[in-house]
Formats: structure tokens, C-alpha cells, sequence
């Protein structure tokens, strides 16, 4: 099946994070789940414990193209999203609203700014300016390395993309931000370090 953006371009899975294929010499995290699942599966521990209400964000598609091989069952053959999607998640926590994007990357040293739309940066930039709290996770799959990176870095960096690097150096994502240590009751403990990051951006 073929998705779609409003503007006719195609959809493809480098756009959101996807369920990954395992491979000989690609190390994954414990139990094999997608970054998207972790976040998913620490949400709603963090919602089952009265810590915070974040969700994912459902995406609206309209379906053009059906096919019916038997009456009783249908294949969507074609289908559109309604309109550009913003941010993979957002919620409350601490009486601070979090919005933030979820992202994989195969690259060893470095992040590709591709990885991004421009609507999602701009979604962020005005929900920072209204007091959100805006950060992006991300995960070197080669290395099973989880960051999550202030707002304000992808900021900075996707302003020079057109003069300067079109990427956002693993260095700077590990100096800027902050490395997420993989635990088990959540499984991603991402609101630890959204307080370091309140600490330094109060």
C-alpha cells in the first residue's frame, strides 16, 4: 500500500521511526522493540503511575484506492495523509507541556538533518515560544546510543543546513545533550533527563 503527503509526494519509512530488520552486525536493544515501541511501552508506564500523560500522535489518512479480492476482505492499495503530521508526541508532565520528535539513525557519527520537515522544526519553534518543553530522542541503532537533544541544538543547526552541515555531528548531540540510560521500569527513563534539561534551561 502506498501512502501519501497532501502535497502527492510519497511516503517513505526514513520519514518516522519503523520496526527494524535484524541483522548480523547491527546491535539492538534488549528485547528488539523499535525506538517508537520503547517510548510507547515507557508512556505508559509514566501514565499507569499518575508521572505524566503523553501520547503518540495519530496520523489522519484518507484512503483513494480500495481493493476488494473477496467480499469479505479489503486492501487499501492507496491512500493519503489528510494533512502534514507535526510531531511524533506530546503531553503534560510537571504542569509543562513536552512536545518532541522520535528519531533512528544507521549513521555512526552523525545525525542527517533529512531526518526532519520543515513544518515539525517550525511545529516546535512555536510551541517553544509558548513555554513548551521541545526536544528530539535520538538513537544511533550501530551503536544502541539513546540522546535526547534540546530543541534548541536542532534549532541552530537546521538554520545553517543550506551554508553549512546538513547533519548534526554525534559529538555535538553528546555535549549538548543528554545520554539516556536504558532502564526497566520505564523501559526509557526520557523524563529524567527532560529535568536535567529544565535544570539548564529553567
Amino acid at each position: 500500500m502506498v501512502f501519501h503527503y497532501p502535497n502527492g509526494d510519497p511516503y517513505t519509512q526514513n520519514d518516522y521511526p519503523a520496526k527494524r530488520i535484524r541483522h548480523k552486525n547491527i546491535i539492538y536493544s534488549k528485547r528488539g522493540m523499535s525506538l517508537e515501541d520503547e517510548i510507547n511501552e515507557s508512556n505508559k508506564f509514566y501514565l499507569q503511575t499518575g508521572i505524566a500523560v503523553v501520547h503518540k500522535k495519530p496520523t489522519p489518512v484518507q484512503i483513494v484506492d480500495v481493493y476488494y479480492p473477496k467480499r469479505s476482505a479489503a486492501v487499501i492499495q492507496k491512500a493519503y495523509f489528510k494533512q502534514a503530521s507535526t510531531t511524533d508526541y506530546n503531553g503534560v508532565y510537571n504542569g509543562k507541556y513536552l512536545d518532541f520528535e522520535a528519531k533512528e539513525t544507521k549513521n555512526k557519527t552523525s545525525f542527517p538533518l533529512s531526518n526532519f520537515h520543515e513544518h515539525q522544526v517550525e511545529h516546535m519553534r512555536a510551541c517553544q515560544a509558548q513555554a513548551g518543553i521541545c526536544f528530539t530522542i535520538i538513537k544511533f541503532v550501530k551503536h544502541d546510543q539513546l540522546f535526547l537533544l534540546p530543541a534548541k541544538t536542532l534549532f541552530r543547526y537546521w538554520d545553517e543546513r543550506l551554508t553549512g552541515s546538513k547533519s548534526i555531528p554525534k559529538s555535538v548531540i553528546a555535549s549538548e545533550g543528554f545520554e539516556i540510560q536504558y532502564g526497566l521500569h520505564p523501559r526509557i527513563p526520557y523524563l529524567k533527563y527532560v529535568d536535567h534539561l529544565l535544570e539548564h534551561e529553567p
